[in-house]
């Protein structure tokens, strides 16, 4: 019997981890998907996000997200844009929060 609980538990651990990985896939689909335009160079204009990008930023597991920012990722968004979206949003980066090799600055007084 306690081999049989301990590959359950096993199973569902499993389970808990692939699905975790899948939720932050399916974040980074949504949000190309979604706020791509928002996020991409020349820095200016800032143009507001839709509805349906907000809804996306809001949910998305950020910190998940940040961790697959890489420095090519960086060469197509850019992250004055990616901080405009966050804040327009509603769900702004604190300052010195780390997004790939970005770091968010202080706000400005």
């Amino acid at each position: 019997m306690a081999k049989i609980l301990l590959g359950f538990i096993i199973i569902l651990a499993a389970v808990a981890v692939a699905t975790m990985a899948e939720g932050c896939d399916k974040d980074r689909e949504d949000m190309i998907r979604e706020c791509k335009k928002y996020k991409m160079f020349p820095a200016t204009p800032k143009i507001d996000p839709s509805p349906a990008c907000c809804a996306v930023w809001k949910r998305a597991d950020i910190p998940c997200l940040c961790k697959r920012v890489t420095k090519e990722v960086e060469k197509e968004w850019c992250m004055e844009k990616v901080i405009y979206v966050t804040k327009y949003c509603g769900k702004p980066f604190d300052p010195g929060y780390k997004c790939g090799s970005y770091t968010v600055p202080p706000v400005a007084q």
